[in-house]
């Protein structure tokens, strides 16, 4: 692989825990990805901006706040109306399981709920990501 896969991690609506996107964060980059993270109570908007500036192949959505299914679904949609839908977008937090059908079918590509090691969300993202990339 030529080319380090490049992720944005960040904090949609609210919410004010960021320790998991952090420490997400650090373990995807010293996994050797290049890694954007965007700090707390970004908007979609801006989300999705810093992806398309950034070049990123993927995009990490942490929510604790309950709002996922709201910013979740604007992301994707945001996405779509840049046509950067190629970028892998997937994401973690308090999300309950009843919930991720949806969330899948809005292309969330996974979901990691607590108790997810940080291995495996960095094996995650390098097979399903890294697949495209260099």
């Amino acid at each position: 692989m030529s080319e380090r896969i490049r992720v944005v991690v960040a904090k949609p609506g609210l919410d004010g825990h960021d320790r998991g996107a952090k420490v997400v964060a650090r373990a995807l980059r010293d996994a050797g990805m290049e890694v954007i993270y965007t700090g707390l109570h970004q908007t979609p908007e801006q989300i999705v901006e810093t992806v398309i500036q950034e070049d990123a192949d993927c995009v990490g959505l942490s929510v604790l706040s309950g709002a996922h299914m709201t910013l979740f679904r604007r992301v994707t949609e945001l996405l779509a109306e840049r046509e950067a839908t190629d970028v892998v977008v997937f994401g973690g937090g308090i999300i309950p399981d009843g919930d991720l059908p949806e969330l899948q079918r809005l292309g969330v590509a996974k979901v990691f709920t607590p108790g997810a090691t940080m291995e495996e969300i960095v094996r995650w993202v390098r097979e399903n990501v890294g697949a495209g990339v260099g």
